[in-house]
C-alpha cells in the first residue's frame, strides 16, 4: 500500500478542512472481523481529494447524494471527486482485527479465555479502523458509538455520554484531536478509579492482573496526580481533555502511547513479581512522558511527521524532568544520563543518522524509522542543552506563547523557534539568538566530542586546562555549549563551575583560564551536571584516577557521567573491554544506586558478549559474576538492590547447580523472592547452559499460564542448544503470522546466544537469504523489531558483513529492514575493530 507523502499530506491539507467524524463500530460479530460505519463532514477548496481505509471488505461508500462503487478503492486510497463546498462523506465497511498491536488489537487472555480490544491508531492505522483522512493536521471532533457485549466494559478518548441499552456505548465528541490519536478498549475491563483537581482518573487493565494493579494502583493514581500538578505549574494551560484514562493493554509494542483521554501502556507495566526501583521509575517517567504529550503532540501537533522531535522530544525532556521534580524518584536524570543518552550516543553515530529536526520526512514510512534515540534522547538532551543555555523561565514563556498560539491546532518548527525568540527577547530574559542554534543542533546530525586536555605542573598544579570539541569527518560541526566542569579530589569531594564552549570564537579549543595555578584534581569531569549532548573524554590521569573515586563518589549522576564515558571509550576502542570489568570489579559491589548498577550491567554486557572472543568472554563473565555475587552479599534483604544483584548474577553465572538450587527453593539468599519472573530469569539461562530442557519449560509454563509466561516460554525454546529447537523458532521467525508480535518477538529475542555461536552459524547466512521475504509478510512496525532482535549479532566475524555488504546492495528491501541491517552491520564494525586492536596488543 502506498504511504502518503509529504506533497500529498501539505496538498490535501490546503485543500480540505474536516468539520467531523462520527464513528460507529459494532463488536458482536466473530473473532476476525468487525463492522465499522463513519461519517465524516468536511469542506472543500477543490474538486477532488482521497481518503484512506484499509478494510477486509468495503460494503458501501457514499459521497453526498452520490453512492460511489466500493470498486474503485486502491490499495488503501479512496478518490473522491466532484466535491462540493460543504460535503458528507459516509464509509461502511468490514475491518479485520489484528494481531500486531495495530488498528483494533483483539487479545485472548490464556489465563481465562476473555477477549479484550484495543484500538491503536499510530501512525497511520486509523484507517484499520474506519475511513478517514489520515494525517496529523486535518484534526477534528470524533463522536463514537460502539456496540459490543453487554457485559463489557468500553471506554474511549471523551467519556461516555449515554449508554441507552445494554450493549450500546455512546461517547461525547472530543475536542479536535489528530486521526493517530483515536483509541478506544472493549471488553472486561477491570478498572480503579479516582480524581484529582477536578480531573477524573481511571486506571484499565485485563481481570487476570487485576490484583497486581490493585497492589500498585495507589502508586499510579500518585505519581499522575504529583505529574499533573507539576504541569499545571509549568504550563498556562490547564490539561484540556477532560478525564484522565490509563489503559494497561495486552501485546502493546510501544511502551505507551498518548492518546488524549485515554493513554494506552503496555500492561507489563503492572507488574505480576517483585521489581526493583528502576522498574517503578521507569512506569513513572512514562506516565509523565505520556501527559507531557497532551500540550506536545495532542493540544499542539506537529503539522508533519518531519517535526516528530515537537512531540518525542519534548515528552522525553519533560518527563523527566517532571518525574524528578514531582515524584519520589528524583534520581530520573541519572537514569536518563546513562540508559537514555547511551541510545541516543549510538544511534547519532550509526550510518542512518538524521538530525532531530530533519529538513523533510517523504513520507509516513520513513516517518516510522525515526521513532529512534535521536528523536528521543537526543532530542531531550538538546531541550536540556537550551534550557541551561537560555534560561529556564524564557524557556518556559517561550513555550507557554506557543501553547496559546496553536492550541488544538497544528505547529512547526519555525513556530516554536518564533515562540521562544520572543521570551528570549523579553527584558528580563538573555537575549540569546535561536537560528544559528537551531541550525547546528536541530538541523545537523551526529554527536560532539568533549575531550579534557590538561597539563600539570612539577608541583601538581594545573598549568593549562582545555575543553577540545571534535566532530566526525562527516558531519564536521561544532557546537556552542553551556557545560559544567567538575574537579573531584580521590575522597568524592567536588567543585564545579558552569562554561560556555563557543566554536566561532575559541575554535574548538576553550581554554579554562580560571584554572590556571590551581591544585590539580584526582579527576576533571567535563559536562559535569549532564547539561548537553556530547560524548566526553578524560584527561589519561583523570581516567587513571576513576577506579579509585567511584566507589567513594556520593553523587549518582556524576557516578553515571564517569560509568557512560568508560562504557562509550570501550564502545569506541579507545579502551579494552577489561577495563570496563576492571571498573566493575572495583565499584560494582558497593554501588548503592539500583539504577546505576541494572545499567552497568546491562550496557556492558554488550560490550563482553561481541567484543571479546569466546575465552576472553569466559574470564570477564567469571569476574562480572563475582562482583554481583559481592554486591548480593552486602545488599539488603528484599530491597531493590538485592533484585538487581541476583539479576545479574543469574545472567553472567555458569553455575548451574547454584541456578538450580534456587529455582528448586534451595539456598537462595534471604529476603530474595524467587517468584515468577525470576522464575523464568533462572530458567532462561539454564537453558542457555544446556542445564534445562523442553520438560523444565512446559513445567514452568503450566505453572505460568498467562501471556507473559508464555512469552517468557517462547524466548527460553528458542534459546535451548538443540538443531531441532533451533529449526522451530527459525520457523516461526521467518514465516509465521498466526502467532501474535508478542510471541514472534520473544522467539527471535531468544535465538542468538554467544554460546551458541557453532549451533546456529548455519542460520546467519539464512537471516541475509529469508529476512527480505519474511519483512514483507508482518506490518513494518513488527517487521522491523523481528528483523532487529533475529539479526546475528553475535557472529562478529568479517564474512558477516559480506553477507550485510551484498544484502544491503539489492534494491528490493523494505525501508525498515535496510535501516535495521546497515545500523547492525555498523554495531558488527566496531566490535571486530575492538577484537583486532585486542589481538594486536596481545600479539
Amino acid at each position: 500500500m502506498p504511504s502518503l507523502s509529504r506533497a500529498e499530506s501539505t496538498a490535501r491539507g490546503a485543500s480540505i478542512v474536516v468539520v467531523s467524524y462520527h464513528v460507529d463500530l459494532d463488536l458482536t460479530g466473530g473473532a476476525e472481523r468487525f463492522r465499522s460505519h463513519v461519517t465524516i463532514r468536511f469542506r472543500a477548496a477543490g474538486t477532488e481529494t482521497f481518503a484512506e481505509v484499509k478494510p477486509a471488505k468495503l460494503l458501501a461508500v457514499r459521497l453526498n447524494d452520490a453512492d460511489l462503487d466500493p470498486a474503485a478503492l486502491a490499495d488503501n486510497r479512496l478518490p473522491l471527486t466532484g466535491l462540493a463546498e460543504e460535503n458528507t462523506l459516509t464509509v461502511d465497511a468490514e475491518m479485520a482485527y489484528t494481531n500486531t498491536g495495530e488498528g483494533l488489537h483483539r487479545f485472548v487472555d490464556p489465563t481465562d479465555g476473555e477477549t479484550y480490544l484495543y484500538a491503536m491508531s499510530f501512525l497511520d492505522d486509523v484507517q484499520r479502523i474506519f475511513a478517514a483522512f489520515d494525517q496529523p493536521d486535518l484534526k477534528a471532533p470524533v463522536t463514537l458509538a460502539v456496540t459490543a457485549p453487554a457485559h463489557w466494559t468500553v471506554a474511549a478518548n471523551a467519556e461516555l455520554a449515554a449508554n441507552p441499552a445494554p450493549g450500546r456505548w455512546e461517547f461525547a465528541p472530543t475536542l479536535p484531536i489528530a486521526t493517530y490519536f483515536f483509541t478506544l478498549i472493549a471488553g472486561p475491563w477491570h478498572v480503579c478509579r479516582d480524581s484529582h483537581d477536578g480531573i477524573p482518573l481511571g486506571v484499565y487493565c485485563r481481570r487476570s492482573l487485576a490484583e497486581h494493579l490493585d497492589a500498585d494502583a495507589e502508586e499510579i493514581f500518585t505519581v499522575t496526580k504529583q505529574c499533573l500538578d507539576r504541569f499545571h505549574q509549568l504550563f498556562d494551560e490547564r490539561y484540556p481533555f477532560g478525564k484522565y484514562d490509563q489503559a494497561f493493554v495486552p501485546e502493546f509494542n510501544a511502551g505507551a502511547m498518548e492518546n488524549p483521554g485515554l493513554v494506552t501502556f503496555r500492561d507489563d507495566y503492572i507488574f505480576r513479581s517483585a521489581v526493583t526501583d528502576t522498574q517503578r521509575e521507569l512506569r513513572a517517567t512514562t506516565i509523565a512522558h505520556e501527559m507531557a504529550h497532551m500540550w506536545f503532540g495532542d493540544l499542539v501537533t506537529m503539522r508533519w511527521w518531519d517535526d516528530l522531535w515537537l512531540n518525542e522530544s519534548f515528552a522525553e525532556y519533560l518527563g523527566t524532568r517532571v518525574t524528578a521534580e514531582a515524584t519520589r524518584f528524583r534520581e530520573a536524570w541519572t537514569t536518563f544520563a546513562l540508559r537514555r543518552k547511551a541510545w541516543g550516543y549510538a544511534a547519532d553515530q550509526r550510518p542512518s543518522t538524521h538530525p532531530v529536526a530533519p529538513e523533510q520526512v517523504t513520507d509516513a514510512a520513513e516517518a516510522l524509522l525515526n521513532f529512534d534515540g535521536i528523536s528521543y534522547a537526543k532530542g531531550a538532551s538538546v531541550l536540556r542543552q537550551l534550557v541551561a543555555w537560555l534560561g529556564d523561565e524564557a524557556f518556559l514563556a517561550g513555550l507557554n506563547d506557543h501553547f496559546a498560539r496553536h492550541r488544538f491546532g497544528n505547529a512547526t518548527l519555525a513556530d516554536l523557534l518564533d515562540s521562544l525568540g520572543t521570551a528570549s527577547a523579553a527584558p528580563s530574559s538573555n537575549g540569546r539568538e535561536l537560528t544559528d542554534w537551531a541550525d547546528s543542533w536541530l538541523r545537523a546530525a551526529q554527536v560532539n566530542t568533549l575531550r579534557a586536555e590538561v597539563a600539570v605542573d612539577a608541583d601538581g598544579r594545573y598549568a593549562e586546562v582545555a575543553i577540545a570539541q571534535t566532530a566526525p569527518a562527516t558531519h564536521p560541526v561544532l557546537r556552542p555549549h553551556r557545560i559544567g566542569v567538575g574537579r573531584y579530589a580521590v575522597d568524592g569531594t567536588a567543585e564545579r563551575f558552569e562554561v560556555d564552549l563557543d566554536p566561532k570564537t575559541d575554535a574548538g579549543r576553550t581554554v579554562l583560564a580560571g584554572l590556571a595555578g590551581e591544585p590539580a584534581a584526582a579527576v576533571l569531569l567535563p559536562n559535569d551536571g549532564d547539561l548537553t549532548f556530547a560524548k566526553i573524554r578524560l584527561d589519561p590521569a583523570s581516567a587513571d584516577a576513576v577506579p579509585l573515586l567511584l566507589p567513594r563518589l556520593a553523587d549518582p549522576l556524576a557516578r553515571a557521567l564517569l560509568w557512560g564515558e568508560a562504557l562509550d571509550a570501550a564502545t569506541d576502542g579507545e579502551r579494552p573491554v577489561s577495563a570496563v570489568v576492571d571498573l566493575i570489579v572495583a565499584a560494582l559491589p558497593v554501588e548503592t544506586e539500583v539504577i546505576i548498577a541494572e545499567d552497568v550491567l546491562t550496557l556492558s554486557r554488550a560490550l563482553v558478549d561481541r567484543y571479546l572472543d569466546p575465552l576472553a568472554r569466559q574470564t570477564a563473565l567469571a569476574r562480572v559474576a563475582d562482583a554481583c555475587r559481592r554486591l548480593l552479599d552486602a545488599a539488603e534483604p528484599g530491597k531493590s538492590l538485592q533484585l538487581a544483584a541476583a539479576r545479574g548474577l543469574i545472567a553472567a553465572t555458569t553455575d548451574a547447580e547454584l541456578l538450580a538450587g534456587w529455582l528448586a527453593g534451595r539456598d537462595a539468599p534471604a529476603g530474595l523472592a524467587v517468584d515468577t519472573e525470576l522464575r523464568w530469569s533462572i530458567l532462561g539461562r539454564l537453558v542457555v547452559l544446556g542445564a534445562a530442557g523442553e520438560a523444565e519449560i512446559a513445567a514452568e509454563a503450566a505453572a505460568d499460564p498467562s501471556a507473559a509466561g508464555a512469552e517468557r516460554a517462547a524466548k527460553c525454546r528458542a534459546a535451548r542448544p538443540d538443531p531441532a529447537a533451533k529449526q522451530a523458532a527459525w520457523e516461526i521467525i521467518v514465516s509465521n503470522t498466526e502467532l501474535s508480535n508478542r510471541l514472534v518477538e520473544a522467539t527471535a529475542t531468544g535465538f542468538w546466544q554467544p554460546e551458541q555461536a557453532e549451533l546456529t552459524a548455519d542460520h546467519v547466512a539464512r537471516y541475509f537469504a529469508e529476512m527480505p521475504a519474511a519483512a514483507r509478510l508482518r506490518t513494518p512496525w513488527v517487521a522491523d523489531e523481528v528483523a532487529k532482535l533475529a539479526f546475528p549479532r553475535y557472529a562478529v566475524a568479517q564474512p558477516t558483513r559480506e553477507a550485510a555488504a551484498a544484502l544491503l546492495a539489492r534494491d528490493d528491501l523494505t525501508p525498515g529492514l535496510r535501516r535495521v541491517v546497515t545500523d547492525a552491520d555498523d554495531d558488527l564494525r566496531r566490535a571486530l575493530v575492538a577484537r583486532t586492536a585486542v589481538a594486536a596488543t596481545t600479539a
